[in-house]
Order: C-alpha cells, then structure tokens, then sequence
C-alpha cells in the first residue's frame, strides 16, 4: 500500500488544530500580518479546508479568540435593511452580545487587552477595520465613510468600556432597549449624516 501524500484532508480534530495555529499566527503577526495560507501551513492544511471551514480571516479570528458572535455576520445582518434605523439595530446588537455569557468575559479581555498592550492593539484594530468599520465604511456612501464608522466605534468603545468594565451605574444596569433608543440616534447621525 502506498502512503498518501500532500496536505491532510479535514478530520474530526483538523478544526480545532486550524484554530491552534490561528491562535499563535494572530499572537505573533498580529491581525494584518497573519493570512489564511500561512495559518494553513502551519496547521498542515490545504489553505481551502482553512477557508471552507471559516469563510475568512475575520470568521477564522473570531473562532481564535473564542467570541460568542461572528462579527462579520452580524455587520452583514445589520445593514441588510439598510440605513434607515441602523443606529439603535446596531447598539441593541453590540449591548445582545456583550450581555451574553460567558461572552462578555471574553469580549472584557480582549478589550483590556487592546487598551494594556500596542499589539493586542494592533490586533484588535486590524481586526474591527476588516470586519466591521469597513463594511460600515462602504455601507455609508459618503467619501468620510471611514470617518463616520470610526466615530460609530469610538461610541461603541466608550459604551463597553464605562458598562462592562468600569461597571458605571446606573448605565452598567440599564435595559439594552433603553440603551438602544438613548444611543441608537447619536451612531444613526455619525453613520448617516
């Protein structure tokens, strides 16, 4: 019998072993540093397996780093209606996924971890421009797109960081459908003017 060459086919532990090397690639590359082919090699993958199994860098990052949601599912989601109400749809689904548990915990580090650290900064970074402030960005048609989704994000930042870690009352305890009506209009006016 002949021993079988090339890369080896997805198995029951190849994801979890894509995952593994994803891991180590965003720790040491950073988000733009680290591509699919070269997470691939690592995992001793076909770079196809690595992308049919995730879709992407951004769904294969969000799987890396354990996040209770695919972000770029959600941000597709979202503008599926367009802009017209997106800024309370956005806040009520930013303030869903944070409140889940154990996402929260996650989302936590991850956050304290981009404000501590320049390349858990870096990461973070590389990561929300692909996945989320760029179809943001797009979805604006206005040339200060890029602007616009950034100011979106900075609201986004500030509401994480004063409910989930700073734990600010009586934000930290306020129902999400309050939260949405209150901050929903002000990211409607930064993504559609």
């Amino acid at each position: 019998m002949t021993a079988r060459t090339g890369r080896r086919p997805g198995g029951a532990d190849t994801r979890a072993q894509i995952v593994a090397a994803a891991r180590t690639a965003f720790a040491q590359s950073g988000y733009d540093g680290t591509s699919l082919r070269g997470v691939a090699r690592a995992a001793g993958v076909d770079p196809a397996l690595v992308h049919r199994f995730f879709g992407g860098k951004a769904a294969l990052f969000g799987a890396a780093m354990d996040l209770p949601a695919d972000p770029g599912v959600l941000v597709r989601r979202l503008l599926a209606d367009g802009l017209d109400g997106i800024g309370v749809r956005v806040v009520r689904t930013f303030v869903g996924v944070w409140d889940s548990q154990p996402g929260q915990e996650r989302l936590v580090a991850l956050l304290r971890g981009g404000v501590a650290s320049a390349e858990s900064a870096d990461l973070l970074r590389g990561f929300l421009v692909e996945a989320v402030l760029g179809p943001l960005a797009t979805a604006t048609g206005r040339p200060d797109g890029a602007l616009r989704a950034s100011l979106a994000a900075s609201q986004l930042v500030g509401l994480a960081v004063a409910r989930y870690v700073l734990r600010l009352e009586p934000l930290a305890g306020a129902d999400p459908d309050q939260l949405a009506r209150e901050v929903g209009p002000t990211l409607q006016r930064y993504l559609n003017g």
